[in-house]
């Protein structure tokens, strides 16, 4: 009847995202509200703003050194510039924020991929006091943006791991050397290792307020952490890394996988793929529960020479054990390129789509990248954002990007939202029963609220994830249909 009096009928959500591709900042206020379920791919340095980090070093006293820009723990007697002031005053503080970002860079003398690169040497030291403070700001900006679980990458195996793989050697014995490494202490290392992540939890709780607020939105943000081996290091390193990020996520839920990190052009990166590849077979024979996601493909012609673009993908599939792939930007150079994407698609291999850092990257966007040729195959996708706060972005911005690039639905949204909580790694079984996310598994059929549901929900934290997401999605379709 209102529609005959002249009232302008409600609009569908599709007829909706329709009419908002033709106004990016409405579409973007609509991608705001919408659930996003979770970001799978976030590197916690790298997703802390410049300000943040600039705010962190003045709060421990830091400087800048004058010339290169970088944070340093320890001022200089003649003429100082300490952090506490650049945080301080705007041109110093715009200065760093071009310098530990992407923001307004113009390739010259430095390429954008090194000047992206070069930046996380520059802020390191702020790292270790304040990585509690820095996940409470990145689970801050996920609350805001709708988004309800986070994969960080926060712990490393650099410093005590590395310098005790470095101390054992590597002679290409796999078992002789996780026996050396073994008996030289590499459990206690891990177990300081969980100490760090208790603390960054208290830290972040604290921050957060998570005590006297369990129910605050940034709170019910569930976060999980990636164990990252930095694979540019010694062989011998890299190994000693690979075992005890393996033994950590073994013995602690908190971290749920282990990743390699690091430029994958580097010079061990490129020398050594095939060698880091079978230390994580390795690895994973001795730790078979342990999830693994592997930057792979994070190369594009020109980078590196073309044999150095044919295999990584595949590798990290086949002998590295990969139930997710990092970037995959290089897949249709790799040798038998539609064998591994329908591969991938048959194993439910998933893809962790980075738009903008490939941009600012590796120059490649549009139709250049793989992202509508991984969807064509059935190779599951999720969008996440790499390094957020070096990249200026967000994943609002992610998705925004990738409605206006790619001509998405709202169907096509809700997959890739779902997916990123399916090929999670939360633990416990999928609330869904088939992989077009149309029917939850038997125990939940009948209804919800029935007693063998809830004691399924209870038992696993990836469903109750995946029903909450789905809660989020009804209150967000019926308050837009509504408006």
């Amino acid at each position: 009847m209102s529609a005959l009096l002249g009232a302008p009928p409600q609009l569908t959500i599709e007829q909706q995202l329709n009419q908002l591709r033709h106004s990016p900042p409405e579409l973007y206020a609509f991608l705001l509200r919408m659930p996003k379920g979770g970001d799978l791919h976030n590197h916690l340095v790298g997703a802390t703003y410049a300000e943040n980090l600039v705010g962190a070093a003045a709060e421990s006293g830091f400087c800048i050194d004058k010339h290169t820009l970088a944070i340093v723990r320890i001022c200089p007697s003649a003429d100082p510039l300490e952090a506490t002031r650049a945080n301080n005053d705007n041109a110093e503080l715009n200065s760093l924020i071009d310098t530990y970002s992407m923001r307004d860079f113009v390739p010259g003398r430095e390429s954008a991929h090194d000047h992206f690169f070069n930046a996380f040497g520059l802020f390191s030291p702020v790292d270790s006091p304040h990585l509690g403070e820095f996940v409470a700001d990145v689970v801050r900006r996920a609350a805001d943006q709708n988004e309800s679980y986070l994969e960080l990458m926060a712990i490393a195996g650099n410093g005590p791991i590395a310098q005790l793989g470095g101390v054992t050697g590597f002679d290409g014995n796999f078992e002789e050397t996780a026996a050396k490494l073994k008996s030289a202490g590499l459990a206690n290392l891990v177990t300081a290792l969980k100490s760090r992540v208790d603390e960054i939890e208290r830290v972040r709780q604290g921050v957060l307020r998570c005590d006297s607020e369990p129910a605050s939105a940034p709170c019910k943000v569930v976060v999980r952490y990636v164990f990252q081996v930095l694979r540019e290091f010694p062989k011998a390193q890299v190994f000693a890394q690979v075992l005890a990020g393996f033994q950590l996520a073994a013995g602690d839920p908190r971290v749920v996988a282990i990743n390699l990190v690091q430029p994958e052009d580097g010079i061990n990166s490129m020398r050594d793929y095939h060698l880091h590849m079978q230390m994580v077979d390795f690895a994973k024979r001795l730790y078979p529960k342990v999830h693994i996601t592997l930057h792979a493909g994070e190369l594009t012609s020109g980078l590196v020479p073309p044999e150095g673009l044919r295999f990584h993908i595949r590798e990290a599939v086949e002998i590295g054990h990969a139930e997710r792939v990092g970037h995959g930007v290089d897949i249709m150079y790799e040798t038998g390129a539609v064998e591994l994407l329908k591969e991938m698609g048959a194993k439910r291999v998933a893809v962790e789509i980075n738009l903008t850092s490939n941009d600012l990257i590796l120059g490649v966007k549009g139709s250049d990248h793989p992202f509508p040729i991984y969807r064509k195959y059935g190779v599951p996708v999720v969008i996440s954002t790499d390094d957020e706060g070096v990249s200026r972005s967000h994943l609002t911005q992610e998705y925004q990007r990738a409605v206006l690039t790619y001509g998405l639905t709202y169907a096509d949204l809700k997959q890739i939202v779902r997916n990123s909580l399916e090929y999670s790694f939360l633990s416990g079984e999928s609330y869904w029963g088939d992989a077009s996310y149309r029917l939850p598994v038997k125990a939940c059929a009948a209804s919800l609220t029935s007693k063998t549901c809830a004691a399924f929900l209870a038992g696993s934290e990836k469903a109750g994830a995946q029903v909450d997401l789905e809660r989020r999605f009804v209150e967000f379709e019926a308050a837009t249909i509504k408006k």
